[in-house]
């Protein structure tokens, strides 16, 4: 069985879900996880955080308005068969009006965020029924279950899938939520914003599906940034580690999370447009395809912290004492560089960046600069190959690098840069790397290898 996920602009209208109804039927039986229809979590944010500021009134319209949009694409879904999908809109509403209403709103946060995902999967299930499909309809919160990590427990997944699976033998199309989950606590939770990939990556996991599909509104990965570079081009494989990489490092399509559950199942992901399902998208597997650059992708928000101090040199120990500043307060490290006498550290959540640089004058003097951006170039670089280093400096020999990375993963050299410098960063880059004779063959090469 596959299992495939289409995102908020894939289930975004009544047309956009006729249209993946047709996508599913060629691929029975499968197991869909859908997101909230498109701008629906937005809403429910602006929502919760309106009430939060006491403006009641303005949330509870926001709910109204969004209220009749979900009242119409019922209609427009299933016309004179609507009544039952009617009335379940008004069941979620009535409930969405009353907890607006209650104070503290932080109480009931992830359960109002939790009705565009209970929203859209019933009214696509209710589409299917309606066309005569065999088409199940599975709860999230009964299926995925967080520890006291807050981290899924794949163990138990894999239990009630298949529990759940077996009482539907004769079913063509399973269909539940992604994003939403249950706590250690039985309480609603979910896997934070893009979390549907992940659920999709978990289901697939658990079930060893024979592949995942992620469905949304771009062409698979982009060896660069479209919206700021131009001429770039799909990428149509890349391995597990080089997907992470790329997810990491801030690709639009790729949640960061998804791909560690598919690769420990060795289950290849298939990235696909719902608008033009006709591309084959991007694929990620196992399979190695070839040396050199793929893609490069950017991270903005980073924040870049210099210790200086001469207790480093001929010494040991210190850097746990840094390391250990950043873990009381769970602030994860992107990058680190070091010399003898000073470590130069990078990270992109800030909330308690005065606290760190508190204690860490502790063990020296401390510098910190904002406004960076972290630049990954991706693909199977390993550092034993000459020329690849060669090749970026080159590249960039006009733009200021702050920090460098390089060797300790061969899918990655990744380069610290002034925000001011990333235009210019990544489009020097997709020139350099991707357009030119020797590039182009190369990836003549690689796609050969992956089709």
């Amino acid at each position: 069985m596959k299992v495939l996920k289409f995102g908020g602009t894939s289930v975004g209208s009544s047309v956009k879900m006729k249209k993946i109804a047709e996508i599913i039927r060629g691929e029975t039986p499968v197991f869909v996880v859908l997101s909230a229809m498109g701008g629906t979590t937005d809403m429910l944010t602006k929502m919760i955080a309106s009430a939060a500021d006491g403006r009641v009134d303005v949330a509870l319209k926001s709910a109204g308005d969004l209220k009749t949009f979900y009242i119409q694409t019922a209609q427009q879904l299933l016309g004179e068969l609507a009544a039952e999908a009617l009335l379940y809109v008004d069941v979620v509403f009535n409930s969405l009006f009353k907890l607006l209403a209650q104070r503290p709103i932080s109480s009931n946060e992830k359960y109002i965020l939790s009705c565009g995902e209970k929203l859209s999967t019933f009214l696509f299930h209710s589409l299917l029924l309606r066309q005569g499909c065999r088409a199940v309809l599975l709860d999230a919160t009964a299926l995925i279950s967080l520890d006291d990590f807050h981290e899924p427990v794949m163990g138990e997944i894999e239990k009630r899938l298949q529990i759940e699976i077996s009482k539907h033998s004769d079913a063509q199309v399973f269909v539940t939520q992604g994003f939403i989950c249950q706590n250690i606590d039985g309480k609603m939770d979910n896997l934070g914003r893009g979390g549907s990939d992940y659920s999709a990556s978990l289901f697939g996991a658990a079930m060893g599906a024979s592949e995942i599909q992620i469905w949304t509104d771009i062409d698979g990965v982009q060896n660069n940034d479209p919206r700021i570079v131009e001429n770039t081009r799909p990428v149509r494989h890349l391995m597990f580690d080089e997907a992470a990489e790329l997810a990491y490092f801030g690709a639009k399509i790729l949640h960061p999370l998804t791909i560690l559950p598919a690769q420990k199942a060795n289950v290849p992901v298939l990235l696909k447009n719902s608008m033009h399902p006709e591309d084959p998208g991007t694929k990620i597997t196992a399979n190695k395809d070839g040396k050199g650059f793929k893609a490069v992708a950017a991270r903005d928000g980073i924040t870049a912290i210099r210790i200086r101090s001469s207790r480093m040199l001929l010494a040991y120990g210190f850097m746990r004492k840094v390391f250990e500043v950043f873990e009381k307060f769970k602030t994860p490290i992107d990058m680190v560089t070091t010399s003898e006498v000073a470590v130069s550290i990078t990270i992109d959540d800030r909330r308690y960046l005065p606290e760190i640089v508190f204690e860490l004058r502790q063990l020296g003097k401390v510098e910190v600069e904002e406004g960076k951006t972290l630049v990954g170039v991706v693909g199977y670089i390993h550092a034993d190959e000459p020329g690849y280093a060669g090749q970026l400096f080159d590249t960039l020999g006009d733009i200021p690098i702050r920090m460098i990375s390089y060797g300790a993963s061969p899918y990655n050299f990744s380069l610290l840069v002034n925000t001011e410098d990333k235009i210019r960063t990544l489009r020097a880059l997709n020139s350099r790397l991707f357009h030119n004779e020797f590039t182009e063959n190369t990836e003549d090469k690689i796609s050969s290898l992956a089709e």
